[in-house]
């Protein structure tokens, strides 16, 4: 059972095509030609109940388009598409209390008043009682640390607290999945930090379905096991995010801290150098040869300390952006 069901999944948009010119602009006027964009391609893959999924691509790739698709916002060009037991697109009241859909970049609060007002409209939008009203603004609040704010203005709030006002107001009528867009754009690290806990504190308590999409990779790596990467609007990946790592990371990076300068060209024949800072060197090791690069250096040179971690997630996920395909 998935509580999201995509299967060859398409949207292709016409755009309109302009020659240069005063003749262009009269012939754009009166009779349009037209050039079909795929924006996505031929999509499948299915999620279960519970389940964070991270979703990835490049800026343009078709994570937004896939999304609007998902939430109903927008009409699929081929493809079958099955949200919590509904055809999305039909925008059935039943399936609207089943999902929510929080786009970082977006606000449904109203700027002048205190968030408490605007909670009360989406309370009577989705028919929810004053009980149980008050029992989720308190739940949810504490959870978000946000007691005592929801009484000011929403343009009187940081904008962390806002996020997290935003987050309490999507998930007033407690959703079954979650469509997350960005979630923690534009906050500070520590804002980031809160929000992925109280995301990961709301998956586990009531086992809400997530699809994120993120450009900040502490994001996927804290909350998403399993990852869909696209390119150009095709799915290229669907899998585990470690494996998706060890797939693409076959190095490993060794930084060495050394008593005393060394020559360069002397230090290039044990690994490949990717950063130099003083006596602190960062070599890229492949690994396969980790063991014995790593003895070698112990062996051969003074060693104050020396660190073996994986490369940095944004680095993986750039290479499997830049091939566009997995073998």
């Amino acid at each position: 059972m998935s509580d999201i069901l995509v299967e060859s999944l398409s949207k292709t948009y016409p755009v309109a095509v302009k020659e240069a010119g005063l003749r262009g602009t009269f012939q754009h006027f009166f009779k349009r030609n037209y050039r079909q964009i795929k924006a996505v391609k031929d999509v499948s893959f299915q999620i279960a109940p519970g389940e964070v999924v991270g979703f990835l691509g490049a800026n343009g790739a078709g994570k937004t388009t896939t999304l609007k698709m998902l939430t109903g916002l927008i009409h699929p060009s081929d493809g079958r598409i099955n949200v919590a037991g509904h055809v999305p697109f039909q925008r059935k009241a039943a399936f609207l209390r089943k999902i929510t859909l929080v786009m970082g970049q977006k606000q449904q609060l109203i700027w002048d008043l205190p968030a408490m007002d605007s909670l009360r409209i989406n309370a009577a939008v989705y028919g929810i009682s004053e009980h149980t009203f008050h029992q989720r603004v308190g739940e949810l609040s504490e959870m978000l640390t946000l007691n005592g704010k929801l009484t000011q203005p929403v343009r009187k709030l940081s904008l962390g607290e806002r996020m997290k006002a935003e987050l309490l107001a999507a998930l007033l009528h407690q959703p079954q999945i979650l469509f997350l867009d960005e979630p923690t754009i534009g906050l500070d690290v520590n804002a980031q930090v809160s929000v992925r806990n109280f995301l990961q504190e709301y998956n586990k308590r009531y086992q809400a379905t997530v699809l994120l999409t993120s450009h900040y990779m502490a994001d996927i790596t804290a909350l998403c096991p399993r990852v869909l990467v696209i390119h150009q609007g095709e799915l290229i990946y669907d899998g585990s995010l470690d494996q998706l790592v060890g797939r693409f990371a076959p190095c490993r990076e060794v930084k060495v801290e050394l008593a005393h300068a060394y020559n360069p060209e002397q230090l290039k024949l044990y690994a490949p150098v990717q950063a130099w800072e003083g006596q602190s060197i960062r070599f890229l090791v492949r690994q396969e040869n980790l063991t014995q690069t790593v003895g070698k250096m112990l062996a051969e040179l003074d060693v104050l300390d020396l660190a073996v971690t994986e490369p940095p997630i944004e680095e993986v996920i750039g290479r499997v952006l830049q091939g566009g395909a997995i073998a």
